[in-house]
């Protein structure tokens, strides 16, 4: 029998620490694939937050550097165009594509002040969104080209509702062109049910909400043929959207057995050779989360939980200043007293983001990756 074979992955972290591995700030290539591999080598993953303006990205730095650990600021293409402003003509994608782009040079600035690592990620593009996909793709490449780095450390590619064959065919020309600039490609397999940001699987058929291995072993070979640089998102019984525990039928062991099935097929040395990102997550137990880590989930979205924090924070301002927000003058201290301080937006979206950080830090403990940083 002929020897065993390593998946071209990057080497083994267990034992090391990932502030010794990574620098801080917005990472891409190399280091995007390590701290990937550090993550499913030490059994933890990244929460991703949708962000959809500036105070949910500060949201997610600040919670990433308590929780001393690595963080996934992502776009959909939704939140780009309202980064730009929804009174923008956003045809062609134009307005889009440059409010994703405002976004991520926002959070170039600032995120080495965090202390963590961080990636720069773009949330599900569907086909008849790839203009916005290729408008961002040429911001990276003109990035590159000035700076040796990508403006974004990856991107979401969701052709799931296209045959696979057509799926790979156009997500394969995509990893070639990215990895010239060292930008990881995720990709994403079967449908995820329910609803969010405009794209409605609520009505899908349910063995839709589940791939097979020889699938994932289809897009393993697929995709590994151009480059190491990609992640997969298969369906395992996700659904977006607001669940209570125990709604949604989640079954992570599809995962490990497409682990399973790929490396016997081709004789891998490495138990999970596939690094796999958890997409809609509400409604799931923390056993099913944490099972679903165990077979090589290194990335979880995080979007309707967020949006609820937010609120949240604002709601719970609202009541605790309620006679400080009547006018802009007079409250219980007296008729002239002013309210200003109390009514200026930085005021209540601090506790908006204040909620969120909390939400965030508990998706950390979730995902086991509370002090990732010193594993």
């Amino acid at each position: 029998r002929a020897a065993r074979r390593a998946a071209p992955r990057a080497a083994a972290t267990t034992g090391t620490k990932l502030a010794d591995i990574v620098k801080p700030g917005v990472v891409s290539g190399k280091d995007s694939m390590a701290v990937l591999k550090h993550a499913k080598d030490n059994g933890y993953a990244i929460p991703a937050v949708n962000c959809t303006c500036t105070s949910v990205i500060n949201a997610c730095l600040e919670a990433a550097k308590e929780a001393d650990a690595p963080i996934m600021v992502q776009f959909s293409n939704g939140g780009g165009y309202y980064i730009a402003g929804k009174g923008l003509d956003n045809t062609d994608e134009k307005a889009a594509i440059a409010g994703t782009i405002a976004g991520a040079l926002h959070t170039r600035a600032i995120a080495d002040l965090y202390g963590v690592p961080v990636f720069l990620h773009t949330d599900h593009c569907s086909k008849k969104l790839l203009p916005w996909f290729d408008g961002l793709l040429e911001a990276n490449e003109k990035y590159y080209a000035e700076h040796g780095v990508p403006l974004f450390s990856s991107h979401m590619l969701d052709l799931s509702e296209e045959p696979i064959e057509e799926n790979m065919e156009i997500c394969k020309k995509y990893l070639e062109r990215m990895s010239k600039i060292d930008c990881v490609l995720e990709i994403e397999i079967g449908i995820t049910g329910g609803e969010e940001d405009g794209v409605d699987n609520t009505d899908v058929a349910k063995e839709e909400l589940y791939s097979k291995p020889e699938e994932i072993d289809y897009v393993y070979e697929q995709l590994s043929s151009i480059s190491p640089l990609f992640t997969v998102a298969a369906a395992f019984g996700n659904v977006h959207g607001v669940y209570k525990p125990g709604n949604v039928e989640l079954t992570p062991s599809i995962l490990g057995n497409a682990q399973k099935y790929i490396k016997e097929k081709r004789d891998l040395d490495e138990d999970k050779p596939v690094l796999f990102v958890f997409h809609g997550g509400s409604g799931s137990s923390r056993e099913e989360i944490q099972e679903a880590i165990d077979y090589g989930v290194v990335k979880m979205n995080i979007d309707t939980d967020t949006q609820w924090s937010m609120w949240e924070g604002i709601k719970a301002f609202e009541a605790d200043k309620h006679d400080y927000l009547q006018g802009q003058i007079g409250n219980p201290e007296g008729d002239d007293k002013p309210n200003k301080k109390y009514y200026d937006p930085r005021a209540w979206l601090r506790g908006a983001e204040q909620s969120t950080v909390d939400r965030i830090k508990v998706a950390f403990d979730d995902l086991k990756a509370t002090g990732a940083c010193s594993k």
